[in-house]
Protein backbone atom coordinates (compact mmCIF):
# COMPACT_ATOMS: atom_id res chain seq x y z
CA UNK A 1 0.00 0.00 0.00
CA UNK A 2 2.85 2.32 0.91
CA UNK A 3 4.56 1.41 -2.36
CA UNK A 4 1.43 2.32 -4.34
CA UNK A 5 1.08 5.63 -2.47
CA UNK A 6 4.76 6.48 -3.12
CA UNK A 7 4.41 5.62 -6.81
CA UNK A 8 1.35 7.85 -7.13
CA UNK A 9 3.14 10.69 -5.35
CA UNK A 10 6.18 10.39 -7.65
CA UNK A 11 3.92 10.34 -10.70
CA UNK A 12 2.13 13.53 -9.61
CA UNK A 13 5.44 15.28 -8.80
CA UNK A 14 6.94 14.56 -12.22
CA UNK A 15 3.72 15.49 -14.03
CA UNK A 16 3.82 18.82 -12.15
CA UNK A 17 7.52 19.31 -12.90
CA UNK A 18 7.02 18.48 -16.57
CA UNK A 19 4.03 20.81 -16.75
CA UNK A 20 6.12 23.71 -15.47
CA UNK A 21 8.80 22.95 -18.06
CA UNK A 22 6.17 22.74 -20.79
CA UNK A 23 4.79 26.17 -19.94
CA UNK A 24 8.02 28.03 -19.09
CA UNK A 25 10.73 26.06 -20.95
CA UNK A 26 12.55 25.19 -17.72
CA UNK A 27 12.03 24.21 -14.09
CA UNK A 28 11.72 20.41 -14.16
CA UNK A 29 14.73 19.66 -11.90
CA UNK A 30 13.99 22.68 -9.72
CA UNK A 31 10.39 21.66 -9.03
CA UNK A 32 11.22 17.96 -8.75
CA UNK A 33 14.10 18.51 -6.29
CA UNK A 34 12.04 20.91 -4.19
CA UNK A 35 9.08 18.54 -3.89
CA UNK A 36 11.08 15.32 -3.58
CA UNK A 37 13.34 16.93 -0.99
CA UNK A 38 10.29 17.40 1.22
CA UNK A 39 10.08 13.68 1.98
CA UNK A 40 13.31 11.90 0.91
CA UNK A 41 17.09 12.42 1.20
CA UNK A 42 18.46 14.76 -1.46
CA UNK A 43 20.90 12.23 -3.00
CA UNK A 44 17.94 9.89 -3.63
CA UNK A 45 15.89 12.77 -5.05
CA UNK A 46 18.79 13.77 -7.34
CA UNK A 47 19.08 10.20 -8.56
CA UNK A 48 15.39 10.09 -9.48
CA UNK A 49 15.50 13.21 -11.62
CA UNK A 50 18.53 12.17 -13.73
CA UNK A 51 16.73 10.29 -16.54
CA UNK A 52 13.63 12.53 -16.97
CA UNK A 53 15.82 15.62 -16.79
CA UNK A 54 18.24 14.21 -19.37
CA UNK A 55 15.50 13.18 -21.79
CA UNK A 56 13.60 16.48 -21.64
CA UNK A 57 16.77 18.61 -21.83
CA UNK A 58 18.23 16.74 -24.80
CA UNK A 59 14.87 17.28 -26.51
CA UNK A 60 15.17 21.00 -25.76
CA UNK A 61 18.86 21.10 -26.80
CA UNK A 62 18.31 19.49 -30.20
CA UNK A 63 15.18 21.53 -31.03
CA UNK A 64 17.14 24.65 -32.10
CA UNK A 65 19.40 25.41 -35.07
CA UNK A 66 22.46 26.85 -33.28
CA UNK A 67 23.97 23.95 -31.33
CA UNK A 68 27.48 24.08 -32.85
CA UNK A 69 27.76 27.87 -32.58
CA UNK A 70 26.55 27.84 -28.96
CA UNK A 71 28.85 24.97 -28.01
CA UNK A 72 31.81 26.78 -29.56
CA UNK A 73 30.94 29.88 -27.53
CA UNK A 74 30.12 28.17 -24.24
CA UNK A 75 32.30 25.04 -24.17
CA UNK A 76 34.59 26.29 -21.39
CA UNK A 77 31.58 27.14 -19.21
CA UNK A 78 30.26 23.61 -19.81
CA UNK A 79 33.60 22.04 -18.85
CA UNK A 80 33.62 23.98 -15.56
CA UNK A 81 29.98 23.03 -14.89
CA UNK A 82 30.98 19.39 -15.30
CA UNK A 83 34.04 19.66 -13.03
CA UNK A 84 32.27 21.79 -10.42
CA UNK A 85 29.25 19.48 -10.25
CA UNK A 86 31.33 16.33 -9.80
CA UNK A 87 33.41 18.05 -7.11
CA UNK A 88 30.39 19.63 -5.40
CA UNK A 89 28.35 16.43 -5.34
CA UNK A 90 30.29 15.28 -2.28
CA UNK A 91 28.43 18.00 -0.36
CA UNK A 92 25.05 16.57 -1.43
CA UNK A 93 26.07 13.22 0.02
CA UNK A 94 28.24 14.15 3.01
CA UNK A 95 26.29 17.04 4.52
CA UNK A 96 23.61 16.06 7.05
CA UNK A 97 20.00 16.06 5.70
CA UNK A 98 19.03 19.26 7.51
CA UNK A 99 22.00 21.11 6.05
CA UNK A 100 21.23 19.78 2.58
CA UNK A 101 17.58 20.82 2.85
CA UNK A 102 18.66 24.29 3.97
CA UNK A 103 21.01 24.60 0.97
CA UNK A 104 18.30 23.48 -1.44
CA UNK A 105 15.78 25.87 0.10
CA UNK A 106 18.22 28.77 -0.11
CA UNK A 107 18.94 27.99 -3.79
CA UNK A 108 15.22 27.95 -4.58
CA UNK A 109 14.53 31.24 -2.78
CA UNK A 110 17.53 33.03 -4.33
CA UNK A 111 16.69 31.90 -7.84
CA UNK A 112 12.96 32.62 -7.56
CA UNK A 113 13.55 36.00 -5.92
CA UNK A 114 15.97 36.98 -8.67
CA UNK A 115 13.72 35.76 -11.47
CA UNK A 116 10.64 37.43 -9.97
CA UNK A 117 12.22 40.89 -10.25
CA UNK A 118 14.09 40.06 -13.50
CA UNK A 119 16.79 42.73 -13.35
CA UNK A 120 18.22 43.59 -16.77
CA UNK A 121 21.87 42.60 -16.98
CA UNK A 122 24.03 42.63 -20.10
CA UNK A 123 27.46 41.02 -20.26
CA UNK A 124 29.86 42.63 -22.78
CA UNK A 125 31.47 40.14 -25.18
CA UNK A 126 34.98 40.92 -23.89
CA UNK A 127 33.99 39.75 -20.39
CA UNK A 128 32.75 36.34 -21.53
CA UNK A 129 36.26 34.87 -21.72
CA UNK A 130 36.78 35.03 -17.95
CA UNK A 131 33.17 35.21 -16.76
CA UNK A 132 31.89 32.06 -18.52
CA UNK A 133 34.26 29.64 -16.72
CA UNK A 134 33.65 31.40 -13.40
CA UNK A 135 29.86 31.11 -13.79
CA UNK A 136 30.31 27.51 -14.90
CA UNK A 137 32.34 26.61 -11.80
CA UNK A 138 29.87 28.27 -9.41
CA UNK A 139 26.89 26.68 -11.17
CA UNK A 140 28.60 23.31 -10.96
CA UNK A 141 29.23 23.56 -7.22
CA UNK A 142 25.63 24.69 -6.57
CA UNK A 143 24.32 21.86 -8.78
CA UNK A 144 26.49 19.28 -7.05
CA UNK A 145 25.50 20.47 -3.58
CA UNK A 146 21.75 20.94 -4.16
CA UNK A 147 20.70 19.18 -7.39
CA UNK A 148 19.36 22.51 -8.72
CA UNK A 149 20.86 23.58 -12.08
CA UNK A 150 19.67 27.16 -12.44
CA UNK A 151 21.95 29.47 -10.44
CA UNK A 152 23.82 31.43 -11.64
CA UNK A 153 23.79 29.85 -15.12
CA UNK A 154 20.28 30.97 -16.10
CA UNK A 155 20.71 34.69 -15.29
CA UNK A 156 24.12 34.63 -16.99
CA UNK A 157 22.83 33.03 -20.19
CA UNK A 158 19.94 35.51 -20.20
CA UNK A 159 22.50 38.34 -20.11
CA UNK A 160 24.31 37.27 -23.32
CA UNK A 161 21.89 38.93 -25.78
CA UNK A 162 20.92 35.61 -27.35
CA UNK A 163 17.82 35.28 -29.49
CA UNK A 164 14.83 33.51 -27.96
CA UNK A 165 15.61 30.28 -29.84
CA UNK A 166 19.32 30.47 -28.96
CA UNK A 167 18.54 31.08 -25.29
CA UNK A 168 16.22 28.06 -25.09
CA UNK A 169 18.89 25.93 -26.76
CA UNK A 170 21.67 27.32 -24.54
CA UNK A 171 19.60 26.48 -21.46
CA UNK A 172 19.08 22.98 -22.85
CA UNK A 173 22.85 22.63 -23.30
CA UNK A 174 23.60 23.83 -19.78
CA UNK A 175 20.94 21.63 -18.18
CA UNK A 176 22.02 18.57 -20.19
CA UNK A 177 25.65 18.97 -19.09
CA UNK A 178 24.51 19.57 -15.49
CA UNK A 179 22.37 16.42 -15.54
CA UNK A 180 25.20 14.25 -16.90
CA UNK A 181 27.64 15.75 -14.41
CA UNK A 182 25.27 15.15 -11.49
CA UNK A 183 24.87 11.52 -12.54
CA UNK A 184 28.66 11.18 -12.76
CA UNK A 185 29.06 12.78 -9.33
CA UNK A 186 26.55 10.39 -7.76
CA UNK A 187 28.21 7.40 -9.42
CA UNK A 188 31.65 8.57 -8.30
CA UNK A 189 30.48 8.59 -4.68
CA UNK A 190 28.53 5.32 -5.03
CA UNK A 191 25.22 7.12 -4.42
CA UNK A 192 23.36 6.02 -7.57
CA UNK A 193 22.23 2.41 -7.12
CA UNK A 194 20.64 0.41 -9.94
CA UNK A 195 17.24 0.62 -8.22
CA UNK A 196 17.34 4.41 -8.57
CA UNK A 197 18.05 4.08 -12.29
CA UNK A 198 15.04 1.84 -12.92
CA UNK A 199 12.74 4.07 -10.87
CA UNK A 200 14.11 7.14 -12.65
CA UNK A 201 13.25 5.53 -16.00
CA UNK A 202 9.63 5.15 -14.88
CA UNK A 203 9.37 8.87 -14.11
CA UNK A 204 10.15 9.80 -17.75
CA UNK A 205 6.59 9.09 -18.87
CA UNK A 206 4.81 11.36 -16.36
CA UNK A 207 7.43 14.06 -17.02
CA UNK A 208 6.82 13.90 -20.78
CA UNK A 209 3.05 13.88 -20.23
CA UNK A 210 3.43 16.93 -18.00
CA UNK A 211 5.50 18.70 -20.69
CA UNK A 212 2.86 17.95 -23.32
CA UNK A 213 0.14 19.21 -20.99
CA UNK A 214 2.16 22.33 -20.18
CA UNK A 215 2.62 23.13 -23.86
CA UNK A 216 -1.15 22.91 -24.33
CA UNK A 217 -1.76 25.13 -21.30
CA UNK A 218 0.79 27.67 -22.57
CA UNK A 219 -1.48 28.33 -25.55
CA UNK A 220 -4.45 29.15 -23.31
CA UNK A 221 -3.08 31.19 -20.40
CA UNK A 222 -0.65 34.01 -19.88
CA UNK A 223 2.85 32.55 -19.54
CA UNK A 224 3.81 35.65 -17.56
CA UNK A 225 1.08 35.04 -14.96
CA UNK A 226 1.92 31.35 -14.72
CA UNK A 227 5.63 32.15 -14.32
CA UNK A 228 4.91 34.58 -11.48
CA UNK A 229 2.78 32.02 -9.64
CA UNK A 230 5.46 29.37 -10.21
CA UNK A 231 8.19 31.60 -8.76
CA UNK A 232 6.08 32.48 -5.72
CA UNK A 233 5.49 28.76 -5.20
CA UNK A 234 9.27 28.16 -5.32
CA UNK A 235 9.82 30.86 -2.68
CA UNK A 236 7.26 29.23 -0.38
CA UNK A 237 8.74 25.78 -0.98
CA UNK A 238 12.26 27.07 -0.38
CA UNK A 239 11.21 28.86 2.80
CA UNK A 240 9.63 25.65 4.11
CA UNK A 241 12.88 23.74 3.49
CA UNK A 242 14.92 26.47 5.21
CA UNK A 243 12.61 26.67 8.24
CA UNK A 244 12.02 22.92 8.57
CA UNK A 245 14.78 22.38 11.19
CA UNK A 246 13.23 25.11 13.35
CA UNK A 247 9.72 23.69 12.91
CA UNK A 248 10.81 20.13 13.73
CA UNK A 249 13.06 21.05 16.67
Amino acid sequence: MMHDATGLLLTMIFIAAGLVKGVTGMGLPTVAMGLLGSFMPLPAAAGLLIIPSLVTNIWQLLAGPAFLALFSRLWLMMVLIMLGTVAGSVLLIAVNPRGSAFGLGAALVIYAGYALFSPTISVPPRAERWLSPLIGAITGIVTGATGVFVMPAVPYLQSLSLSKEELVQALGLSFTVSTLALALGLLTHHAYPASQLSLSLLTVFPALFGMWLGQKIRLRISAKTFRKCFLLFLILLGAELILRPLILS
